[in-house]
């Protein structure tokens, strides 16, 4: 049964026998990791917010962080409803897209909950991607490559056709949760260990846990589509995802240098921009495609909360490393 069933051959309501144990293993570790952000107070994050803990550069790391992720995981969800689950047909990828789908739900209201903790004005908030270019530049840099499969008469009938539907996957998979998103974990993580602003910090571990998942998923996916169409993934579109996401570390660099002006307790625009360069060197390497950088990361803790491995070896691991979201621990 293939994934993207060009041909009608198959039900897509009938889960059993599975043909992707893969996909079943990333919704069920999904479902671990369940979480909800009201679980986490934000009470100190509050009195930080409305003191004088914070610099004026941190504030602005702060806020800009969150006007991005605020309207970027609403992309992606509608991404995942409006696009890829109408021609992923194979249900067992269809149940952790809907686990995906309901996750990106969790995010949102995670920024809804982060907006009204600290009082923020959802106009001003939820509006960045209109007056901030950098943020601007990245969202529609990820929804450009997903116009082609958005048309209402696209369907995947050809090699042509499944390229287009890969560099949707690419776009949002492997590009926004896979490398516009790390520079601000990284960020908010930075500040957490700091002990600024904990509570939103916690909110990103358990959002960054599920886009190591989302990512791995996104990755598997985008190879296996690759391995049963081998003809659609040419040398020149291989070259053409590296570009992709060359540029992408390029829109990324800026916004880290615009977003994080000034060095914060030896965390710097320059180190966030090193680190989007070695976490791009991965999502390549993921894709069998050869890394452009060879750049150290520059921020080995993040290493150490995340694990960079378990995003390619996830289900070698532990089951008990990953647990349900109210007994997280890093």
């Amino acid at each position: 049964m293939p994934i993207l069933d060009t041909d009608n051959e198959h039900d897509p309501n009938k889960i059993l026998p599975l043909d992707y144990d893969w996909a079943r293993d990333y919704y069920e570790a999904g479902v671990n990791n369940n979480w909800v952000p009201e679980e986490i107070p934000m009470q100190d994050d509050i009195s930080q917010w409305n003191g004088d803990a914070l610099s004026d550069a941190e504030r602005q790391l702060i806020e800009w962080n969150l006007g991005f992720f605020s309207t970027a995981e609403s992309l992606t969800a509608n991404n995942i409803v409006l696009a890829l689950y109408e021609y992923v047909t194979a249900p067992e990828c269809r149940q952790y897209l809907l686990r995906q789908a309901y996750e990106e739900a969790i995010h949102t209201d995670t920024f809804i909950y982060c907006c009204d903790s600290l009082g923020f004005d959802p106009d001003y908030l939820y509006g960045m991607y209109d007056r901030v270019p950098s943020i601007a530049e990245k969202d529609e840099f990820v929804v450009d490559l997903t116009r082609a499969i958005d048309r209402p008469d696209f369907t995947i009938e050809t090699d042509a056709d499944v390229r287009e539907f890969l560099r949707d996957l690419v776009g949002f998979y492997v590009i926004m949760e896979g490398v516009f998103f790390y520079a601000g974990f990284a960020m908010m993580l930075g500040l957490k260990r700091q002990n600024k602003m904990v509570g939103i910090g916690q909110q990103f571990e358990y959002i960054l846990r599920d886009e190591s998942l989302h990512v791995g998923f996104g990755v598997d996916l985008i190879n296996e589509i690759r391995a049963e169409n081998p003809n659609a993934w040419t040398d020149a579109f291989g070259d053409e995802v590296t570009d992709l996401i060359t540029n992408a570390v390029e829109l990324e660099k800026i916004y880290a240098y615009e977003a994080c002006p000034d060095e914060i307790l030896g965390m710097s625009a320059a180190q966030f921009a090193e680190y989007v360069e070695h976490i791009a060197d991965r999502r390549l390497a993921q894709l069998d495609l050869d890394e452009q950088y060879g750049t150290e990361n520059p921020f080995p803790w993040m290493s150490e909360q995340v694990d960079l491995n378990k995003e390619k070896n996830f289900f070698e691991t532990q089951v008990t490393e990953y647990q349900s979201g109210g007994s997280l621990d890093w």
